[in-house]
């Protein structure tokens, strides 16, 4: 490992593409005649494949989960706080799998890749996606790494959901659920804040109805507010309170002095808007805070939580935040007081947290120490399998 790098990272990554042949089956009832998965796995996969665990990205979450693709990064991966030797998902004991799902724009199959149809990038046209859509491409993956059963399936916000889903959809494939900082079903607002941002990125006059690409043009400014008005809700007012105030980022107050007057929060965010903009497609954003929206864990199984927990096998762990509004802890006891209904095994913590709903990305002692005894009696059973093989 590179000295530039801590003990406690995995180091140097470098993310792989892997191709499905076989078409895929969506569940808006159209076909990916076949599509490509960009994955990153870190840790190694024990003799009796006892020990992987996948994780579950959220809305603009990716594949670089943890650490870096050059020496010279400055950032590691999104979820590298948890990820790594000694960390609470513990590669000394996991092989842990992070993927971009399909319909994301960081390699898999999405509206930026080609459509084998037309010759041309899928764009607007890229099929609508459900939760289901990424456990069932998910599960190809799975067969396709020799792994026939996960040790347990992570993610927070939306990845959550597309954890519990897993739990539904292959009950005999999941031995732990870990959903954090989620909800079972987006509320009237969280629809409501998706429609306002993806507005902002159709009214952009660069958007040409989805069709940019063709035009030569990108919705940047607005993928940039629609980024702005996302992000402004992840974090809590006492965090922005106490990150910025009423801080000047430039010009005053002072009487007779007509200079223009910015905050620092405002300047943050426009540094937010502007640099997503850079790095993420317009067509995936809708398409993604669409998924968002329809996601439903209950609707199939008659609105009734309780029978849709029913069909798990698996344990669960569900993690809240006080401050988050989002997804907010009432939320996540719904989720608990079904898996309870439905007598199923369950751990749940409330944390105490001023960091909104991105607190699951952050460090917190209190977060960090249950995830890791979690996720070491977890080890300890993949660990025991190996010994009864």
């Amino acid at each position: 490992m590179n000295n530039r790098f801590p003990t406690n990272s995995v180091g140097l990554v470098k993310p792989r593409i892997i191709h499905f042949e076989e078409p895929l089956e969506l569940a808006c009832g159209r076909i990916l005649p076949h599509f490509d998965l960009v994955v990153e796995t870190y840790g190694e996969l024990n003799r009796a494949a006892s020990n992987a665990v996948l994780i579950c990205h959220a809305l603009s979450g990716h594949h670089h989960a943890a650490g870096f693709h050059t020496p010279e990064d400055k950032k590691p991966g999104w979820w590298d706080e948890y990820i790594g030797p000694g960390k609470p998902i513990d590669t000394n004991r996991f092989y842990v799998v992070a993927l971009n799902n399909i319909g994301g724009c960081h390699g898999s199959t999405g509206p930026r890749a080609i459509n084998p149809a037309t010759g041309k990038a899928w764009g607007r046209d890229f099929p609508p996606l459900r939760a289901r859509d990424w456990v069932h491409s998910q599960s190809r993956l799975a067969a396709k790494l020799g792994i026939s059963q996960w040790a347990a399936v992570v993610g927070g916000s939306l990845g959550g959901m597309n954890a519990m889903r897993w739990a539904l959809e292959y009950p005999d494939r999941v031995r732990h659920c870990v959903a954090i900082a989620s909800a079972m079903k987006l509320s009237a607002q969280n629809i409501a804040f998706n429609e306002i941002a993806r507005r902002a990125i159709k009214s952009d006059p660069d958007f040409h109805n989805g069709d940019y690409l063709s035009h030569g043009t990108l919705p940047r400014n607005g993928l940039a507010l629609a980024r702005m008005i996302g992000h402004v809700t992840y974090l809590s007012d006492e965090l922005m309170g106490t990150r910025f105030g009423r801080e000047l980022r430039s010009g005053t107050f002072e009487r007779g002095l007509d200079a223009p007057i910015e905050f620092q929060v405002e300047s943050y965010l426009r540094h937010q808007g502007d640099s997503f903009s850079e790095i993420f497609d317009a067509n995936t954003y809708l398409l993604m805070t669409k998924l968002l929206d329809y996601f439903d864990l209950a609707r199939e199984y008659g609105d009734d939580p309780v029978a849709a927990f029913s069909h798990a096998q698996c344990k669960f762990l569900v993690v809240s935040f006080t401050t988050d509004w989002r997804f907010s802890p009432q939320r996540s006891r719904e989720i608990v007081d079904a898996l309870i209904a439905a007598n199923k095994d369950v751990v749940y913590a409330n944390i105490e947290s001023d960091m909104g709903h991105d607190a699951f990305l952050l460090p917190n002692a209190r977060y960090e120490g249950v995830f890791r005894a979690y996720m070491d009696n977890v080890a300890r059973e993949a660990e025991q399998l190996v010994r009864n093989a």
